[in-house]
Order: C-alpha cells, then sequence, then structure tokens
C-alpha cells in the first residue's frame, strides 16, 4: 500500500471537512443542577412557542454556563446506508460471504473430528444424533437469534457488544465517564426511535440503572468481559482455522506428522500477521469470490457425499435424534456437546460487523447461501460417517473424492486464511472501540485506507496476538486441542449479547414482557447448557481463554477506573470563576498575540493545569481556547454536529472552550493545520451568530419595552439565547415574527457592531501570530490513607499503564512544534 494511503492516529476519530452554514445556536443545559428540568422539557410543558417573544426566554443563572453553536443537521450521514433495490441489496450480500462468515463457513473442518473424539461411533444412531445437534445448533443460536432478532438491535447501523452498551448508555445515565452532556442527546444519530410509549416498567429500569452504581459497574463489566473474550477468539481463531486447513496433508503426504504440522502453521501466521501492516484494501475484492466457491465446494461435496452413501440421514431433522444420542453416550455425550458448539463459532461476527453492511444483506447471505450450504456439508460427512465410521479423524478431507482433494485443500486454506483475517481484523475494530469508550489504554492506529473507515491497523496488538497464536500451537499440537479451548469464549459471548439485547427489549424497545422474558429463557438456556459442557474442558485447555479474558478484562477495568478518578479530580479542582474575576482581563500576566490551545479533559470549567501555565509562563497569549477531544456513545457524530463552543468568562478576557466530539466508529484523519483552520472557522462562526443574537435581542427590548425582558449581562454566567431555526417555522410564524421585527434590523445592527469587529480582528491577528498546544499532563497517585488494593491498582498498575500508553502529543494529534506541555498530580 502506498505509503500516502496510510495515516496514523491514537484514538478513533473522523475526518473533519468544512462544516456546514448555521444560521442558529442552541443552548446546552449540562451544568444546570440535577433538578432543573432541561430546555426542551421547560418548552414542552409551559410555553408554547407561537411567536418570537415565546421563543426568546431569560435563562437563570449557572455556575458555569455552556453556550453553544449547534451547526445545522445535513440530514443524511455516511454511516446509515439507504434503502437499496434487490441488485444493490444482493450485491452486498455477497460480499458479506467474504467478511461475516469466514469463521463459521470453516467450521465443517473441524466440528465432527471433536465431537467423534469423545464420543466413539458405535452406532448409527451416534452419528444421526450429533447431526441433529449440530442442525439444531445453528437453527437456533445463528439463524432464529442473531438473524430475527439480536441483527434489529443495532446502534444506528452499527453491531458489536459496545454498540449495545452506547445503545443503553444513550437512553440511561449508564456511562461510568461523568463527562456525559445534554447537548449530546441532540446529535442526530443519538436520538432514539422507541417503538412503543414510555412504560413505568421502562422507567423503573431506567431509574434503578441510574441511581444504583454496582448496577453500573456489573453493566460495565458485563460489557468489558464480552469484549474480552472476543479478543481471545482472535487469537484462538488463526490457530484453529489454519491448523486445520493443514491438517489435511497429514494422510495425504507421506511423513507429514505433527511437527510438520505445526511448523508450516506456524509459518503461514507468521505470514498472516506480516501482511496485516498493509491492510486488507489490495486483497478485499478477493475474499468473497473465495468464501463463495468455498460454500458452494461445501453444498456440492455434501449433496455428493448423500447421493452416493446414505441420503436417509436426513430423518436427523427429527429431534428425537439427539433423545436417543444423549441415552446411548450419557456423560460422554455430554463432553461431545461441547464440541457441537464449534459450528456456530463465528455467529457473533454477523452482529459485530454490521456497520460495514446492512441487516437485510446479512439476513440473505445467511438463510440463501451459508444456512443450506452448510447443512447439505454436514449432511454429507454425516453420510460418510455412516459406511466408514472409521474416518472420523479426519472427515472433511476424507470425505471429499480423491480427484478433487488438492482443489479442495487449496480453496480450505484460503478460506481459513480469510477467516482468521476477518477475526484479526474484528479485533483491532472492538479494541479501537473500546478506546473510544475510555476503557482500553491509548494505543498506535494506523488506517491502511482512506475509503474504508474500518480498515485499520494497530501494531502492538497485531504482535501480541501472532505470538500467543504461536504459542498456542505449539503448546496444543493439535486442532482437538485448541477445540477445547476454543468454545468457551464463542458461548461467554453470546451469552453476553443475550443479556444485554434482553436489556434493550425491557429498557429501549419496551417490549411485551412475556415476550422480552421469552428472549433470555430460550436462548440463555440453550446457550447456559453449551456453556456447562464446554466448562467440562477446563483442565483440557480451556483455562486459556479464561486466562487471556481475566487479563484483557483487568486491564480495561482499571483503566476506566483510572480514568474516572482523574476526571473526577479534574473536576473537583478545576479553577473557580470568582478567581478569574480577581485576576482581571490580563490573567494576572502579560497577554501577547497568538492563539493558545490548551488541551484537556473538561466538558466545564476551567481546568487547574491552566493555573500551572499561568504560574510558569512570563507571558499568555491574547487568545485562550480550551480545546477537549470528546468521545460520545454514538458510532459516528456528524461533521456538521461536531463541535460546540462557548464563552469563558467576559468578552474582554478573549478566552473560548471547544468541545469537539467524536462517535466510537469516528476515524480522525485530518493533519493540524487543517484542524486549526477548522477552529478557527467555527470560532468566527460562533462569534458572528453570538453577535446577531445579541442584536436579536436588544432589538426586540427596544421594540417593545413592556415584552419581557431578556436581555443579557457580557459575562457568561448568563446562558445566551438561542436562534431560531426559521428554515423549519411554521408560515404563521414568519409573518409574525416580521411583523414584529423586521430583519433589516438585524442586519444593521450586526453592520453597526464594532465590538464584533474589534473581536473579529484580534482573532484575525491572534490567528496570523501563530497557534501553541498547551498540553496538560495529569497524574493521579492515592492517598495515603487509601486501602491497599486501591493503592496497587492507582499507584502501580494504572500508572504503568498511563506511561506505557500513546503520549498526549500523538494521542491528540497535535504537531510536535509549539508545544507546551505541564503537569499536575491528583491525589485520589
Amino acid at each position: 500500500m502506498e505509503d500516502e494511503d496510510r495515516i496514523e492516529e491514537a484514538s478513533s476519530n473522523n475526518s473533519l471537512r468544512g462544516t456546514g452554514s448555521s444560521d442558529r445556536r442552541w443552548v446546552d443545559g449540562s451544568e444546570v443542577d440535577s433538578e432543573t428540568p432541561p430546555f426542551s422539557e421547560i418548552r414542552d410543558r409551559d410555553y408554547s412557542f407561537g411567536n418570537l417573544r415565546r421563543r426568546l426566554m431569560k435563562k437563570p443563572k449557572r455556575a458555569d454556563s455552556l453556550d453553544v453553536e449547534a451547526m445545522e443537521i445535513a440530514g443524511a450521514h455516511g454511516h446509515n446506508l439507504k434503502e437499496l433495490s434487490l441488485l444493490g441489496t444482493l450485491g452486498i450480500a455477497f460480499q458479506t460471504l467474504g467478511v461475516v462468515y469466514g469463521d463459521m463457513g470453516t467450521s465443517p473442518l473441524y466440528v465432527f473430528t471433536d465431537v467423534f473424539s469423545k464420543v466413539p461411533i458405535r452406532s448409527e444412531i451416534d452419528v444421526l444424533g450429533a447431526l441433529s445437534l449440530v442442525i439444531y445448533t445453528i437453527a437456533v443460536i445463528p439463524l432464529a437469534k442473531y438473524v430475527f432478532v439480536v441483527l434489529k438491535a443495532n446502534d444506528n447501523g452499527e453491531g458489536g457488544t459496545f454498540a449495545l452498551y452506547s445503545l443503553i448508555c444513550r437512553y440511561a445515565k449508564v456511562n461510568k465517564l461523568p463527562n456525559q452532556q445534554p447537548a449530546d442527546e441532540q446529535i442526530s444519530s443519538f436520538r432514539l426511535k422507541l417503538p412503543t410509549p414510555e412504560l413505568e416498567r421502562a422507567l423503573g429500569i431506567k431509574d434503578a440503572l441510574e441511581t444504583k452504581g454496582y448496577l453500573k459497574t456489573l453493566l460495565l463489566l458485563l460489557v468489558l468481559m464480552g469484549t474480552s473474550m472476543i479478543i481471545g477468539d482472535g487469537i484462538l481463531t488463526p490457530a484453529m482455522s489454519v491448523m486445520s486447513a493443514m491438517s489435511g496433508l497429514q494422510g495425504e503426504v507421506e511423513g507429514f506428522g505433527t511437527n510438520a504440522l505445526v511448523i508450516s502453521s506456524i509459518v503461514i501466521l507468521v505470514a498472516l500477521f506480516s501482511i496485516q501492516r498493509f491492510g486488507t484494501g489490495k486483497v478485499g475484492f478477493l475474499f468473497a469470490p473465495v468464501l463463495a466457491l468455498w460454500f458452494f465446494s461445501l453444498g456440492g461435496i455434501g449433496i455428493y457425499n448423500l447421493l452416493k452413501y446414505d441420503i436417509t440421514v436426513i430423518r436427523a431433522l427429527n429431534p428425537f435424534y439427539i433423545v436417543l444420542f444423549f441415552k446411548n453416550n450419557s456423560k460422554q455425550a455430554w463432553s461431545a456437546l461441547g464440541g457441537c458448539v464449534l459450528c456456530i463459532t463465528g455467529a457473533e461476527a454477523m452482529f459485530a460487523d454490521l456497520g460495514h453492511f446492512s441487516v437485510r444483506s446479512i439476513q440473505m447471505a445467511f438463510t440463501c447461501v451459508v444456512f443450506p450450504c452448510l447443512l447439505l456439508a454436514y449432511m454429507g460427512q454425516a453420510a460418510y460417517l455412516t459406511k466408514h465410521p472409521e474416518a472420523s479423524a479426519r472427515i472433511f478431507y476424507d470425505s471429499v473424492p480423491e480427484s478433487l482433494f488438492w482443489p479442495v485443500f487449496v480453496i480450505a486454506t484460503l478460506a481459513a486464511m480469510i477467516a482468521s483475517q476477518a477475526m484479526i481484523s474484528a479485533t483491532f475494530s472492538c479494541v479501537k472501540q473500546a478506546m473510544a469508550l475510555g476503557c482500553f489504554p491509548r494505543l498506535k492506529i494506523i488506517h491502511t485506507s482512506k475509503k474504508r473507515i474500518g480498515q485499520i491497523y494497530i501494531p502492538v496488538i497485531n504482535w501480541f496476538l501472532m505470538i500467543m497464536c504461536i504459542l498456542v500451537v505449539s503448546i496444543f499440537r493439535s486442532t482437538t486441542h485448541i477445540a477445547n479451548a476454543y468454545g468457551i469464549a464463542e458461548v461467554g459471548v453470546m451469552m453476553v449479547s443475550t443479556v444485554l439485547v434482553t436489556l434493550v427489549m425491557l429498557l429501549i424497545w419496551q417490549t411485551n414482557l412475556f415476550l422480552a422474558l421469552c428472549f433470555p429463557l430460550l436462548f440463555g438456556s440453550v446457550e447456559t447448557i453449551y456453556l456447562l459442557a464446554v466448562l467440562t474442558k477446563i483442565l483440557e485447555g480451556g483455562w486459556v481463554p479464561l486466562v487471556f479474558a481475566t487479563f484483557f478484562l483487568t486491564v480495561m477495568y482499571i483503566w476506566n477506573y483510572g480514568s474516572v478518578l482523574k476526571y473526577q479530580s479534574e473536576v473537583r479542582e478545576r479553577i473557580s470563576i470568582d478567581f478569574m474575576r480577581e485576576l482581571g482581563s490580563t490573567l494576572g500576566t502579560i497577554r501577547i498575540p497568538g492563539i493558545g490551545l490548551l488541551y484537556n479533559e473538561l466538558v466545564q470549567g476551567i481546568p487547574s493545569i491552566f493555573g500551572q501555565f499561568l504560574l510558569t509562563l512570563p507571558a499568555i497569549h491574547s487568545t485562550i481556547i480550551f480545546v477537549c477531544i470528546k468521545y460520545v456513545p454514538v458510532p459516528v457524530v456528524p461533521q456538521e454536529e461536531r463541535f460546540l463552543f462557548r464563552r469563558v468568562c467576559p468578552k474582554d478576557y478573549h478566552m473560548f472552550r471547544c468541545i469537539a466530539r467524536y462517535g466510537y466508529k469516528d476515524v480522525r484523519k485530518e493533519d493540524s493545520r487543517v484542524f486549526e483552520q477548522l477552529l478557527i472557522e467555527s470560532l468566527e462562526k460562533f462569534l458572528r451568530c453570538e453577535a446577531i443574537e445579541d442584536a436579536l435581542e436588544s432589538t426586540l427590548n427596544d421594540f417593545d419595552p413592556d415584552r419581557v425582558s431578556v436581555t443579557s449581562d457580557t459575562y457568561t454566567d448568563d446562558l445566551m439565547v438561542p436562534l431560531i431555526n426559521r428554515a423549519k417555522r411554521s408560515e404563521p410564524e414568519q409573518e409574525l415574527d416580521s411583523e414584529v421585527l423586521p430583519s433589516s434590523s438585524v442586519g444593521a445592527s450586526m453592520e453597526e457592531d464594532p465590538a464584533l469587529e474589534y473581536e473579529l480582528a484580534a482573532l484575525r491577528e491572534a490567528t496570523d501570530s501563530g497557534l501553541t498546544y498547551l498540553l496538560a499532563h495529569g497524574d493521579v497517585r492515592a492517598k495515603k490513607n487509601s486501602i491497599f488494593v486501591k493503592k496497587l491498582v492507582i499507584n502501580y498498575f494504572y500508572a504503568f499503564l498511563r506511561r506505557n500508553c500513546r503520549a498526549g502529543a500523538a494521542n491528540l494529534t497535535v504537531p510536535h512544534m509549539n508545544i507546551l506541555q505541564a503537569g499536575m498530580t491528583y491525589m485520589v
């Protein structure tokens, strides 16, 4: 891949382009007391807003208000797929074969091999019972659960564990990081479309989640656990798939023993992980055709075996054979049940990879291609086993016609690599989402494509996965032993998704209680049975995914815990407005031309680190902008809604706050110069909107002195009045407004506003003098009287993660020139 097609970043943001024009401003009530109703509720309850006077209302005093410029919503956003024609949907469905179903498609390589390693074939009942188990496992979990239910629980077209968590966070305030704002709910992709009116049951669940801290922690741990198990799958899937494909050579090539199998698998794994840095863009077009050829080969071979050996195995559609299977094999059948789980490995990918496709395309591909081809493949293998029960050790390759062995072997190897590639990419995306929501240490992320934002590469995670895969292959040395470890992670992820979807049903969909409880009772019961079955393999290798999951769960929870304590400390120790008043507009020092961009994590208030800069520097810039790069629990923030602006302190202080909001799927590609240009342009737009608003209020007061006063101080503790979006008002209202307030009066006021011209001139002068990045480096330490566990976690584990994660300058993608850094230590 060309160098110019690779862009590095530290956290998941979206490219910024020019922001659309805005003719309105609205007010964020983030600092209002919890008992004060939000602006929307006040409007709906107490005001009809039939004319201009009712639209303009005096806001109450706030300790640290946030005046916001909201860009005009563009309407259609890139992450929302438009309605496609049937031909277009078929095209996308074809593409899903190469990305979504690779892992599930390669399961016929090893399912029956693992099942019959636990249960010897004594009679036809054993074969039919195992086949019936596989058929109904695929029908219940991927088909019934994911295709018809879970896919509908998407977050604006995005799927996965974190998508479900963000969906819940948007409806109930359960996010542990306390930087949410009511303004975030105005993002178009934030708003929820509830299928039913609010019910008392849903509100009760919402209140319980918001008021009980242990429920927030439990929900977060559940999400992190599911994420950790997905990462564990990223380790086991490449090892399992590659070894299964290469094992076909053991019975075909003389002298190809276990050592040769291990070495060849390691070589392929090293090559697989080495090419990750080039991205999947150039070879992506090969994925779907190869997997399509693989699925049709499975179906064709299955039909061949059914017709040649025993077509009566279709009797396995009768679930009574499952009862006979357990009756004949008792404890051995319970152990073999863990092998049946392998037939649905990768089912979670249907939901996790939803953001790249559509619900309809994934449903169509599974029901029309994947499901029938897999059933034919397993039926064909069962038919072969009824005549050759001794072939269970390598059933897939033995059931392939001898003349087709080498073509099928090549396709199987390619399919295994593609399945591994898909799981590795899913792991990268999962870690990226966790970083965006403050649940994973900051790592270097490289975007390998300018066209597809989902194609990313995380070097640290890539090499970690490679080393772990090599260790797994070297230690277990067979697919049967790896299979013992494989199922636990898969079933764990499925159970997490079941719990979260049930919560979505009760809280957001507000489904009928009986139907909502049927979902976890049916699917949760099946998954619990499978989980109990795979847990019996802990001593045989099942401990591996549990160790991986525990490791990543610990890392993510410690990072989230430390980040929350650090943010709370910054909020607690922020500089008061009274202190800033005492300093005056000079801030107690010399103001020199230039713009200082002070990066911090606060969404409100003046960070205490600013005091360190005032004490340390001999002079401070004439314009100060507090920049907060903030992630909100939505997949994508439209570029038109990216920035929130406010004025800090009186106008002669020339201090502002800029909050740049990004979703967990956003990709930030702009360089520092582009970001600086957009920020300055947005600030100018904010100043003009502020001046229009002031002129509007002033003219209204002069026109009718008996009206309710709407004048505001020059000091911004008093919230500015929201501008009216004239484009969305009805014609009668426009006629009334035109009578009350002629538009020419506002334009004349703007032209004659010397304060605006002065401030814009000062901003341009400061811009010409250059921008300096003031980076705040905050550290946290546990107090001396803290308990031992807290000292251990904060002073050592969290401190270690902070020292070794991506540094501030690189993480914020600011240039290395013109940087000033100051640090503070917070005692928690």
